[in-house]
């Protein structure tokens, strides 16, 4: 017992009590269980799969029951209420999903997969009992390769074979072209499973109120109205009793747009014991319970004349999604972006691609930065590169003969990417002069005499952005691509802002407020933001594929301008004058002739909340104003840009040294120029991730063998080059704010220019590389096999 106050005492938690204390306990912030005394919210720890594929013969749990502050332990058959989850796009024909539950029931397809779940007082005992769960494993062969998956049986008897979906696209006559074609050039690409690594994992607490039948969830994801949605159709609440707020979020990369089954059980179980629930993975976890991205085996090849003019390219990829098709965010996404942005930055009339999609025994791939546009602009980059060796042109110089121009927009490319009013070449032609292009061609030949083997890489990306409803609505899925703003003047003269977007570290919010501050005339400080709640904010799509600006930013400047417009009315008839003779500046109302302040914008307020009797019967005084940027038939925007990279190969070791980059961009309007190349530059060291350094490596069973921070390497601030950043700002023209978004440009760019220049650098040497990351050990693999064609 421990004295609380005088004549008073209490039990601390965990600690027995007496029988009296019953009453107090259960009506205040703890619960009574037995003797014991526990606090009112709950921890969950996961028991998750060892196996890649195994049957679960049974589950005991009686003994992590019985451990200390255990209040519970449920496996997939507890949670039956749940609704399973389904991944198939009904504008996709043949799309096939197999149903997959909250936790694994029968089967566990990938190592990692929750099987079952302890709640326990806190996360230390809840991860102690979790070990005392005896799981009786019947070990199931696995399938881990695309290739191999489709012509082996289904793993999901629901399913006829392991095609998830297969998708063609035929433009022009592409066999006649390559028949005729004086060069064609082919090339092998392979892309090794990544995952995100988000700086915070995953997470949740789930409340669920029994009194009010409504659900509340704090989650560390990019979209509240998304989860609020699906925590309500799979737990059978009705939508409007359902809260999700998502606080700042340590990062998100598109890794936490995703639907996560066993975030939803979470929130079950919740429901089941009418307690809050914390779940939050650790980091080693995460490595097999997060998305993962890539995994595709890819063959491309590309016509061209002896002028060097493309005539067609054609791609055919194998793309290993996952044990399952996701749910929502559909992971045939990143094989779906791939084929349809293929070539885009070149005009050439015949294209063919094929994509398969292919249920193997490993973590889903989903939504990451970029989707699968990365990929796109390697195999884009790298044979129009090989092309101009094979002609003896330089790249640069095949590049702006292939490039489409800005006077020929509005186009559609082969592979069917829409472009209008982007200038590729002006993007190049400043690349080379802020890198000195000739000079280091002239320094690399010098090297090259003297052993020296440095690669200079030139890539040109687009990134669609921003997606409206043409892409999603069609599926089927219920995500809403609109974003809303609520602005409301407060009686101190500070604005309180309320938007449907979220916040991962991106900048975002600074960005809106900048807006709304600029619009309303106030400094930024008096402009109060609030994100990341479904139940306050309008319904919106949260942040993903670099939208946040771009719709969010684009309502705040509607109701901006509309709060404006409604203060400069109230002004005007309290200073007896026109509204038409008003702005507003540094908080306050201004004479536009005089530049003279008549009354300041916190009077106005003052007026319009306190002293509505001095005003006029028929004036309607609205000092809060709602607007969402919603576009009917649109379907993305576009970002394009070109980077360079400078870096130095060395044939003995296999080490890859970078020494600069460069990245020009053309993201439209830039709201704050420090945002946006920041944003640029962290892209661009994941792109170094992808290409030279990040890599899941399984075993043959399927077993994770790199799943944490020691072994999974990395790129950290020594492995950085410089890196250059520069803007050039072709406005949106449909839209009043003028902004496309750049969030994942600087990750598309970089994956293409350091496959680009990294193949530079092999050219002297005789050697081709077709699988990243590019580690020391591959590179040399490329140079032995080069030297020894016949070993």
């Amino acid at each position: 017992m421990t004295e609380v106050a005088a004549g008073e005492s209490r039990p601390l938690i965990g600690q027995r009590m007496q029988r009296p204390d019953i009453h107090r306990l259960l009506h205040g912030r703890g619960r009574y269980v037995g003797d014991i005394v526990l606090p009112r919210m709950l921890h969950l720890a996961f028991v998750r799969s060892p196996y890649a594929h195994a049957s679960i013969v049974s589950i005991d749990t009686a003994a992590a029951k019985a451990a200390p502050g255990v209040v519970g332990v449920f496996t997939g058959a507890d949670l039956g209420f749940c609704e399973p989850f389904i991944g198939r796009a009904e504008n996709r024909p043949g799309h096939k999903s197999a149903p997959q539950p909250a936790l694994a029931i029968d089967v566990a397809h990938w190592q990692g997969q929750a099987v079952a779940a302890v709640i326990a007082s806190d996360r230390a005992r809840a991860e102690d009992a979790a070990e005392l769960v005896a799981v009786e494993w019947k070990q199931l062969p696995a399938i881990l390769d695309g290739a191999v998956a489709l012509a082996s049986p289904p793993i999901h008897r629901s399913m006829p074979d392991n095609v998830s979906y297969e998708h063609s696209i035929k433009t022009g006559n592409p066999d006649q072209a390559f028949a005729e074609a004086p060069h064609v050039i082919e090339h092998q690409f392979d892309f090794v499973r990544q995952t995100g690594l988000t700086l915070e994992p995953r997470g949740l607490i789930a409340d669920y109120d029994p009194a009010a039948g409504s659900l509340t969830v704090y989650h560390s994801h990019q979209s509240p109205v998304q989860m609020q949605g699906v925590f309500s159709r799979h737990l059978g609440i009705p939508e409007h009793k359902v809260r999700v707020i998502a606080p700042d979020v340590g990062g998100g990369f598109g890794l936490k747009i995703n639907v996560y089954p066993e975030e939803v059980a979470v929130a079950a179980i919740s429901k089941l014991l009418k307690r809050p629930v914390k779940f939050c993975a650790d980091r080693i976890e995460s490595f097999v319970s997060d998305i993962h991205v890539r995994d595709h085996s890819i063959s491309a090849r590309m016509a061209f004349g002896d002028d060097g003019r493309i005539s067609a390219m054609e791609v055919d990829d194998i793309s290993s999604i996952g044990a399952y098709s996701a749910h929502m965010r559909f992971n045939i996404t990143e094989s779906m972006m791939l084929v349809t942005n293929t070539g885009a930055p070149y005009n050439f009339p015949n294209y063919r691609a094929r994509t398969r999609n292919v249920i193997v025994n490993k973590s889903l791939i989903g939504m990451f930065r970029g989707v699968g546009i990365p990929l796109s602009c390697v195999i884009t980059e790298v044979l129009a590169d090989l092309a101009a060796g094979k002609l003896g042109m330089d790249p640069v110089d095949f590049r702006k003969l292939n490039h489409h121009k800005k006077e020929s927009m509005p186009c559609v490319t082969a592979a069917g990417s829409k472009l209008n009013n982007l200038a590729f070449d002006s993007c190049l032609d400043r690349l080379l002069e802020v890198m000195d292009y000739r000079k280091l061609r002239d320094e690399q030949a010098a090297l090259r005499a003297k052993g020296i083997y440095r690669g200079i890489g030139i890539a040109t990306f687009v990134e669609p952005t921003a997606y409206g409803p043409a892409f999603y609505g069609p599926t089927g899925a219920p995500i809403t691509v609109q974003d809303g703003c609520t602005i409301r003047l407060e009686p101190s003269g500070v604005f309180r802002c309320v938007t449907s977007v979220t916040e991962q570290g991106q900048g975002t919010r600074a960005s809106i407020a900048q807006i709304i501050a600029d619009t309303l005339g106030v400094d930024i400080t008096d402009v109060d933001m609030i994100d990341g709640d479904s139940a306050i904010s309008t319904y919106g799509g949260g942040a993903w594929a670099s939208r946040g600006i771009v719709y969010a930013g684009e309502a705040a400047l509607k109701t901006a301008r509309q709060l404006g417009a409604n203060i400069r009315a109230i002004a005007a008839v309290i200073t007896q004058s026109s509204p038409d003779d008003l702005f507003l500046a540094n908080g306050q109302v201004v004479n536009k002739h005089t530049n003279a302040p008549v009354i300041s914008i916190a009077e106005v307020g003052r007026i319009g909340y306190f002293r509505q009797d001095t005003l006029p019967p028929d004036l309607n005084v609205q000092l809060a104003v709602t607007q969402s940027h919603v576009v009917n038939n649109h379907y993305y925007y576009m970002t394009i840009g070109v980077q360079g990279s400078l870096l130095e190969l060395d044939p003995d070791t296999g080490v890859i040294k970078l020494l600069n980059h460069w990245a020009i961009t053309d993201c439209g309007r830039v709201i704050n120029p420090l945002i946006v190349d920041d944003q640029l530059r962290g892209g661009i060291v994941q792109g170094i991730g992808s290409v030279l350094y990040e890599e899941c490596i399984y075993d043959d069973i399927g077993s994770l063998v790199n799943g944490t921070m020691a072994d999974y390497i990395a790129p950290m601030a020594g492995e950085m080059p410089d890196i250059y950043v520069e803007q050039i700002e072709t406005p949106e023209r449909t839209t009043e704010l003028g902004a496309k978004g750049v969030g994942e440009a600087g990750l598309i760019g970089a994956m293409g220019v350091l496959w680009v220049a990294v193949t530079d650098a092999l050219k002297p040497l005789g050697a081709t590389i077709s699988q990243q990351p590019f580690t020391p050990e591959r590179v040399l693999e490329a140079i032995w096999k080069a030297q020894k064609p016949d070993a």
